[in-house]
């Protein structure tokens, strides 16, 4: 090595040799100029992302263990302990549920396990089944984990969603999910399906700001955010009905992309591209045909069955209602979630906000389904159906870069090829903190890019 630049491993020493990073780009360059605080307030984040992301199985575990071993040996600690690992409010008269406080328990109780099932699964069963049926690659074992633990997730949730769904008096009748609204109490398994989706969600939030940035981040940031939202609306103000079909349109969907995802990793490209022509099918029926007639029935049958006015609940569980709207205020609204057993309040404006949210949903899913139809074009054309809103490509070129030492890429391409390669890579926005790429193998992709002050390249 010199201070000019960097021989490729495995040349002859007459061969030329790739600049220093520090040649590339300079810490001026219009891309990596980055304030001092924001460097280092994006260097503190990533630290902790990196070390909850190396160390989410043992935290989950012990604080598991420990709320396990509290509430068998210390019974005075059960009035509160039992809260995390049962759904609360029952009702001995009704024999169902009602929606209160206690419910964020569980809530906080069933992210913490996801986080445990999901990084265990994913290491110890998902990632030896991935190696075992022929992933070739780290990055397809680490992906083809990913999509199969979502591709159980879902198969489990979509079915009980759909038994839920097929078994209730709403099942293909959409003006019984407004029927004798609101709906104090639930069936101890719906309010358990609830609560565990809109766990799953957090939890799926946690896990796309602790792992590797996709370049449709923001776009998933932002419908995560939104699924939340709703659960926590529909489950506040009592309209659970309209979320288990909401749910269930969604969840069939992400079944079969996962399942091709997983096809794609083990390089069984036939069985991917059948199972992306299916999983289009579905995305297109379920969330742009049956969930526009689902917002049209919310739209429609809503405010002919829901009345406008305030509902309230006696002590013996009874609903009465609907008095007057009060005349001035918005802060009757607002009750429901400050006292879910107390009074709740209905206007058009509930219906319209329920709509906004669910339409822009559906902006989101639309920008998803133009990419997928450009994945349907590559596959007609003959190149297979590579999923474009992925990483995968800049991944191959690290991958390529850190396993082969530059060998390759050099007798393909010469010297120019790598350079564009390191640049494409170093100014690639959101990659993952875990990947590396080194010359000879010594240096990680992200202490190369902290030499030329890029360190928010990597974040």
């Amino acid at each position: 090595m010199s201070d000019s630049g960097l021989v490729v491993p495995g040349s002859a020493p007459a061969m030329q040799t790739i600049p220093t990073p520090d040649k590339l780009l300079r810490p001026n360059h219009p891309k990596c100029s980055i304030p001092n605080t924001e460097r280092k307030t994006h260097s503190l984040f990533n630290s902790a992302a990196r070390w909850l992301l190396h160390n989410q199985i043992y935290i989950s575990l012990n604080l598991i263990a420990v709320l396990f071993c509290t509430h068998s040996f210390l019974p005075q600690t059960q009035q509160y302990t039992s809260k995390l690992f049962t759904i609360s409010h029952y009702n001995e008269t009704t024999g169902e549920y009602g929606v209160g406080s206690d419910d964020f328990f569980f809530l906080g109780f069933c992210v913490v396990l996801f986080t445990f099932l999901r990084a265990s699964c994913m290491e110890y069963v998902l990632q030896p089944m991935a190696r075992y049926c022929g992933a070739s690659t780290k990055k397809d074992v680490i992906r083809f984990s990913e999509q199969a633990w979502l591709l159980c997730y879902y198969s489990v949730f979509w079915v009980l969603g759909v038994h839920i769904y097929v078994t209730s008096e709403y099942f293909l009748n959409p003006k019984e999910m407004f029927t004798n609204w609101p709906t104090r109490e639930l069936p101890g398994l719906v309010k358990w399906y609830i609560l565990s989706q809109w766990a799953f969600w957090i939890q799926q939030l946690l896990v796309i700001n602790i792992e590797e940035r996709r370049k449709d981040h923001w776009q998933m940031l932002t419908h995560h955010l939104l699924t939340i939202g709703l659960l926590y609306t529909s489950y506040t103000l009592h309209l659970t009905r309209v979320a288990n079909l909401v749910l269930i349109l969604m969840d069939v969907v992400d079944i079969f992309f996962p399942l091709a995802k997983c096809f794609k990793y083990l390089g069984l490209s036939t069985l991917r591209d059948v199972m992306f022509g299916i999983f289009m099918v579905s995305w297109f029926l379920a969330r742009h045909v049956w969930y526009v007639t689902n917002m049209y029935h919310i739209w429609a049958y809503m405010p002919d069955i829901v009345k406008v006015g305030c509902y309230h609940t006696s002590e013996d569980n009874v609903v009465t209602g609907p008095t007057p709207l009060p005349e001035e205020g918005w802060s009757h609204m607002f009750e429901a979630f400050l006292n879910p057993s107390g009074t709740i309040c209905y206007s058009d404006s509930i219906r319209w906000g329920f709509l906004g949210s669910l339409g822009f949903l559906q902006i989101i899913t639309l920008i998803w389904f133009f990419m997928i139809v450009k994945v349907a074009i590559r596959v007609v054309q003959g190149n297979g159906a590579d999923d474009i809103r992925s990483d995968d490509e800049d991944e191959d070129i690290e991958e390529e870069v850190q396993e082969k030492g530059w060998v390759q890429t050099a007798s393909k391409g010469g010297v120019d090829s790598d350079l564009k390669a390191l640049k494409r890579n170093a100014e690639v926005e959101g990659t993952a903190l875990s990947t590396g790429a080194g010359f000879s193998g010594r240096w990680e992709r992200k202490g190369l890019l902290g030499r030329v002050g890029c360190e928010r390249q990597v974040d």
